[in-house]
């Protein structure tokens, strides 16, 4: 117990906070390192936040179930600012699709995008599957990020309506080749399977805000888990270039 506790506080000692983001924390009775710590791990690993409350009780502390999610709601849009500050450009070509999340023991629907080579270009999440829903989704990717040349889909009519209305903007130059191709869309299908593996323990969310934000930590941990961040090394963990983010 005794080698636990201080190689964690090792771990601890070692992640350092920017100065910039240390007002966020004034009030709370745990220090920035350890809140941000747990947020990571909670967003990284397959865990719930009953098993979070547990592995602060290894350490000697003991903080509710119910803090640990307030601590991700709260904390995980700094995440989500840092890594949107910092991602690398995407690659021109993407793959679309969107996959399911229940939320109060229905399904919802999560948008998501990836580049040919595999990094996540961005995600969206809606309570609806329809053209609406895509067309609030490729606005905002188009918004962070670039105009592809290139989209494959499946054979969603909703995907396809939301593209060609987004082509009707564009000059004819420029508009983006459409590809209705179930096998082609494997690479974002298989890249769902890691998100899905975080919510899995969760077993449904309550509410559409509290998915939302913690389905954005998620991404965002798993954009840098890709290497998508500028200043991330490869020969370091995801978590040390998580830490070289937060201390930016």
């Amino acid at each position: 117990m005794i080698i636990l506790v201080s190689v964690f506080k090792k771990v601890v000692i070692m992640f350092n906070i920017s100065p910039e983001l240390l007002p966020y924390f004034k009030g709370y009775c745990s220090s920035s390192e350890v809140i941000l710590l747990f947020v990571y791990m909670k967003c990284r690993f397959s865990l719930s936040y009953r098993d979070l409350g547990e592995m602060m009780r290894m350490r000697g502390a003991r903080v509710d179930h119910s803090t640990l999610q307030r601590w991700v709601i709260k904390f995980v849009p700094l995440i989500d600012k840092a890594v949107r500050k910092r991602k690398r450009p995407v690659g021109s070509s993407w793959r679309m699709d969107e996959t399911y999340v229940k939320l109060n023991g229905k399904w919802i629907y999560l948008y998501r995008a990836v580049d040919r080579y595999g990094d996540t270009v961005d995600f969206f999440l809606s309570e609806h599957r329809d053209k609406s829903s895509t067309l609030s989704f490729f606005r905002k990717v188009i918004t962070e990020n670039n105009i592809p040349k290139k989209v494959v889909i499946d054979k969603s009519g909703s995907n396809k309506a939301a593209l060609d209305a987004i082509n009707t903007d564009l000059d004819q130059d420029h508009t983006i080749q459409i590809l209705q191709n179930k096998y082609l869309n494997n690479r974002v299908e298989q890249d769902h399977r890691f998100i899905k593996k975080r919510i899995k323990p969760m077993l449904g969310f309550k509410n559409f805000y509290s998915a939302s934000i913690t389905i954005s930590g998620i991404e965002n941990i798993r954009m840098i888990q890709k290497g998508q961040v500028r200043g991330a090394k490869n020969h370091l963990s995801t978590f040390e270039n998580f830490a070289i983010l937060m201390a930016a």
